[in-house]
């Protein structure tokens, strides 16, 4: 698996790191969303140099113009609810992409034991395309390693390709990736931070990115 840590080149990327982490701005909850719809089109651009191009012809008022666009069918998954935002934003640049949708959760045994169970998902036909899972942040890993799993149960098959985007995650959680992503998976962060807390939280983190991005919950 290759990591591409964007946020190691300074690039206005940063500052929507920095508004989503400030818990300050973090109040605005719809400030939140919007830095998260950004950060997927700053990803999504960034991606999109990844891709496999053909020139094509087309037509203007007074010619014919060759450009060169994007041929890779591509599907954009995300994991409920926090990732909403993000795979906006990557849609708004790969407006032609298909979606995907699943959920995944700590189920919680005796004290700081979790599983990660992932009890939904829709999603089209992933043979022959690339898939792009987002997920905001990323402590352990399981939640993107699971859901994958899901989505290639539910998809028919696994895709040529894969695009992890974790623009938030934990050294623990890139390790673990490491170990059990394939050659064919980047994963794609913003920020890598060394520490977790005993229940596996984010240190510093950004918190509950679902809560922030839509409200608490029961």
């Amino acid at each position: 698996m290759k990591v591409i840590n964007l946020g190691e080149s300074n690039s206005v990327l940063n500052t929507f790191i920095a508004e989503l982490r400030d818990i300050r701005i973090q109040k605005d909850s719809m400030r939140f969303r919007r830095n998260l719809e950004r950060v997927g089109e700053v990803f999504a651009y960034e991606i999109s140099k990844h891709l496999s191009y053909s020139e094509k012809e087309v037509t203007t008022p007074l010619g014919i113009a060759t450009v060169s666009t994007p041929d890779t069918p591509l599907v954009i998954g995300t994991i409920l609810r926090a990732g909403l935002p993000l795979q906006t934003g990557m849609l708004n640049v790969f407006d032609h992409a298909e979606t995907a949708f699943l959920v995944a959760f700590r189920k919680y045994g005796k004290g700081d034991y979790f599983k990660i169970k992932a009890n939904y998902c829709t999603t089209p036909a992933l043979e022959g395309k690339t898939l792009i899972l987002a997920d905001t942040m990323s402590a352990t890993g399981s939640s993107v390693e699971v859901g994958l799993q899901k989505l290639f149960e539910q998809g028919g098959g696994e895709p040529d390709y894969i695009h992890i985007v974790c623009p938030v995650t934990s050294t623990y959680a890139v390790d673990h990736l490491k170990q059990t992503m394939g050659d064919n998976v980047t994963l794609w962060v913003a920020a890598i931070d060394e520490e977790l807390t005993s229940h596996f939280f984010v240190i510093p983190g950004i918190g509950d990115a679902g809560d922030l991005a839509f409200g608490g919950k029961l």
